[in-house]
């Protein structure tokens, strides 16, 4: 394509050719030039009709400014409903929640009545008309609110159940002999020295000799000595006034002021001392008074632990120490 430019001043003319790809360019580029013109026009119009409240420019914008904000109400209220519905969710899990806390408080020790609950609530949250943003404000808060209280029950029942389970295993209940047998029971019998009657304060296990002595609980160890009568023996402190006794020890495996737990070997089976054969001579003694152990091996399997000291340290039996 050629053009001639004239100038009518100088009365000259200039040829110029545009090659297709030329023309192409050209083309383009002119219509880029018009369109950035044209945006940058209806942009200054637009701004300065919206400055200046231009009949037509404003009602435009009104449009635009209203079809934006019911844009994003319809985005509030659909994530507004999404959140109160994943709220209701919550809220039911928590009432799950306050319903087995109750039953674990009544495990613990504690009483469901005593306790400031959230009362229970039913329905849905989203019913009727849309629920606004400060119901659901305050509808979390009173959630934050249960889910505290919620919080601390489960951390005094947690106190509670784990406060039971020490108790439990400071409580006598393991058997001390496992491969021996039940001899001489606590109470009155004929002593096999004297021939008189006298108070056994304790149990007999028949066993071989070296046979493991066992810790009934945990404890510490108040005392590891050999005693004219008890021969080789071991004492120990379980808290609460509770002692327990072994003695006719062959051995014994720890020493005063050791600490031990439920199970733990602390001495052999023997015979030394006041004996007429190996056994295992075991006592319980509650605030200086003997009592009947075999209560406590008895009991440990069907009572809890807070229970258990009251069953068995009944009607104590009083007497002559005999052993």
């Amino acid at each position: 394509m050629h053009f001639i430019i004239t100038d009518a001043w100088l009365a000259k003319s200039r040829a110029v050719h545009l090659s297709g790809t030329r023309l192409l360019l050209s083309l383009l580029g002119l219509s880029l030039g018009l369109m950035v013109f044209a945006a940058g026009l209806y942009h200054w119009v637009f701004l300065k009709g919206a400055r200046e409240g231009w009949p037509v420019i404003g009602a435009l914008v009104k449009l635009v400014v209203k079809d934006e904000f019911e844009q994003r109400d319809r985005f509030m209220r659909e994530n507004l409903d999404a959140m109160a519905r994943k709220l209701g969710e919550m809220q039911a899990k928590m009432v799950q929640l306050e319903a087995l806390g109750e039953r674990v408080s009544g495990l613990a020790g504690l009483n469901p009545a005593e306790i400031k609950v959230i009362p229970g609530r039913g329905g849905t949250l989203v019913s009727g008309r849309p629920l606004t943003l400060q119901e659901l404000q305050a509808t979390l808060a009173d959630l934050d609110v249960m889910t505290e209280q919620r919080v601390d029950l489960m951390t005094v029942m947690e106190s509670r159940l784990f406060d039971q389970k020490i108790r439990k295993m400071m409580v006598p209940t393991q058997q001390p002999v496992l491969t021996g047998h039940l001899g001489s029971a606590f109470g009155w019998r004929i002593d096999p020295f004297t021939g008189r009657s006298a108070l056994h304060t304790g149990l007999d296990f028949q066993a071989e000799p070296g046979s493991s002595i066992l810790a009934a609980a945990g404890g510490v160890v108040v005392t590891q000595e050999t005693h004219p009568a008890y021969g080789q023996m071991v004492e120990i402190d379980h808290g609460n006034d509770l002692i327990t006794r072994y003695a006719h020890a062959s051995r014994v495996w720890v020493k005063k002021g050791d600490l031990v737990k439920r199970g733990q070997k602390v001495a052999d089976v023997g015979t030394t001392g006041r004996s007429t054969g190996p056994h295992l001579h075991f006592e319980v003694v509650v605030r200086g008074v003997p009592q009947d152990p075999q209560k406590f091996l008895a009991a440990g399997h069907h009572l809890p632990a807070p229970q258990l000291a009251q069953a068995v340290i009944a009607d104590p039996l009083r007497g002559p120490g005999g052993r």
